[in-house]
């Protein structure tokens, strides 16, 4: 394959968020064959059944950039202990109707950066677990819980040298996996 398209889907709506300045700082420590695109989730109404047979011009967007896409990658912040809402109504728009979802057989990255101490770990468990049902190939290992604290960023928005070894090894892993699992 002589592209990679990734489809990045942040779980923070804020503009100056950690996760956003994460998924974009991480996408370049990725080879040149990986392109990644951040996609738009802000704009979804809620997901509500009744409006599965015609769905928003939004939500038809999501879908169609996450079956365009070779593979996922998942920056979510932890809000009380999970995944935020506005992530988890883009999971739902896009796996419905059931038997059509946008997910099913795509491979994917998860990662995320909170103030905590335990960094996104517990939003990033309930993400794995919500992915599994949706028949997404998630990478187990290596496992990243970032801490926002100063050095995460360089004053280019790159990341910080205290922390650009763990993160190239862990983009090195998703690309692999990417690569494995990529139709």
């Amino acid at each position: 394959m002589s592209q990679y398209q990734i489809a990045v889907i942040i779980g923070s709506l804020r503009q100056d968020s950690f996760n956003r300045k994460l998924a974009t700082a991480i996408a370049r420590l990725a080879p040149p064959d990986f392109s990644f695109k951040q996609v738009s989730i802000g704009d979804l109404p809620l997901y509500n059944q009744d409006d599965d047979g015609h769905p928003a011009l939004a939500v038809l967007r999501l879908k169609e950039e996450i079956k365009a896409a070779h593979g996922l990658l998942f920056v979510t912040p932890e809000y009380n202990r999970s995944l935020p809402g506005v992530l988890k109504n883009a999971i739902d728009h896009a796996s419905r109707p059931y038997g059509q979802s946008a997910w099913a057989g795509k491979a994917a990255g998860v990662i995320g950066v909170s103030v905590g101490a335990i960094g996104s770990a517990l939003a990033q468990q309930h993400l794995r677990n919500i992915l599994a049902y949706l028949d997404v190939a998630t990478m187990g290992q290596p496992e990243a819980f970032i801490q926002a604290k100063d050095g995460l960023f360089d004053e280019s928005g790159n990341i910080g040298a205290g922390s650009q070894a763990f993160l190239q090894g862990w983009m090195n892993q998703y690309v692999a996996w990417i690569r494995q699992h990529a139709g």
